[in-house]
């Protein structure tokens, strides 16, 4: 064992496992909560409003894989060669991509990153990004994911070297009530709590939680509304989630296009019309809507959830490709 698991206590290192450095890692993730609480069992981390980025270091080779783990190397190169030029070459992180907008992480900036597979086309372009690293799952023939997140977080931090485009996301301990107060104020998307003993478990569970300043959702497109007066492309887009089997109608999103993206969404659009409505349950109240196979996922922000289940004031941010359509559920406080 390297010298970079000096400093751990013994009970730290029995939760090491030896292994081969994995091909993949299914990430851990957060259930959504409403409760707002300081625990020193817990640790507080900044919600980003990004990617989720896992990154394996075998070698000379370096890979970026997305939640659903499509290649992300040709998209963030600049991330693939700080992680390259490292002196650690085994070894597996977890993150976010991100991009900022005048000090805050905006996902619909990022989106101008998001859809570029060409390296070069990727190194031209003028939107920046950061990944903030907040795991360790593997490192140097040991598997780390049985070690305890603080521990995690501790050896991760002296495993890299911390500058641009690489961030380590740092954490406040047992203050969340605080901290909650201090993200929404800052603009923040929230926080995220962790239980600081917690292993890392490839699923989503309660050892990690989402503390949001703002409601958003991932949805499904299921159909679109024709433009009114001046209006490019579409009017509404019409959206759902599902429930089972059942495609859920959730409401229009007719607010957050810019031009460009109203004509480009179009385009993707039309070429997936259908004859037919692809939801199952709810109403669609509108007039000669255009439908069309529920291949896309779209990130929303609104205000609430309406008694009758439609979102309340939904604005488009961007689409997602690192998420199935079936994977999209209605996300409740736990």
């Amino acid at each position: 064992m390297t010298d970079r698991f000096a400093g751990l206590d013994e009970g730290t290192l029995r939760r090491l496992r030896s292994a081969p450095h994995p091909e993949w890692v299914a990430p851990m993730l957060a259930t959504l909560t409403d409760r707002r609480f300081s625990d020193a069992s817990w640790l507080f981390e900044r919600k980003l409003d990004g990617q989720r980025c896992l990154a394996f270091r075998h070698g000379a080779e370096v890979r970026l894989l997305s939640r659903n783990r499509r290649s992300l190397s040709a998209t963030y190169p600049e991330v693939r060669d700080a992680l390259g030029a490292q002196d650690v070459d085994d070894v597996v992180v977890d993150g976010e991509v991100v991009a900022f907008d005048a000090g805050r992480t905006t996902f619909s900036l990022l989106q101008q990153r998001m859809g570029i597979s060409d390296e070069d086309r990727a190194r031209r372009s003028p939107v920046a990004v950061a990944y903030y690293v907040f795991d360790l799952l593997h490192l140097d023939g040991q598997d780390t994911t049985g070690v305890g997140v603080r521990d995690r977080k501790a050896l991760l931090r002296r495993t890299l070297h911390w500058a641009d485009p690489l961030r380590f996301s740092s954490h406040r301990n047992g203050s969340g009530e605080a901290y909650f107060e201090e993200a929404c104020a800052r603009g923040w998307e929230g926080l995220i709590a962790k239980r600081a003993d917690s292993p890392y478990v490839s699923r989503r569970g309660d050892a990690w939680l989402k503390l949001k300043c703002a409601a958003g959702q991932e949805v499904v497109i299921g159909g679109f509304t024709e433009p009114q007066g001046s209006r490019h492309g579409f009017g509404a887009l019409l959206v759902g989630y599902y429930d089972g089997p059942d495609l859920v109608y959730a409401g229009k999103v007719g607010t957050g296009y810019s031009t460009a993206v109203l004509r480009d969404l179009h385009r993707r659009l039309v070429e997936l019309e259908a004859p037919s409505s692809p939801f199952t349950r709810g109403q669609v109240g509108e007039r000669r809507p255009h439908w069309v196979r529920p291949e896309l996922v779209a990130q929303v922000a609104f205000a609430e959830w309406t008694t009758d289940g439609k979102l309340r004031q939904p604005r488009f941010e961007g689409l997602r490709d690192d998420k199935a359509p079936a994977e999209v559920r209605r996300e409740r406080p736990s």
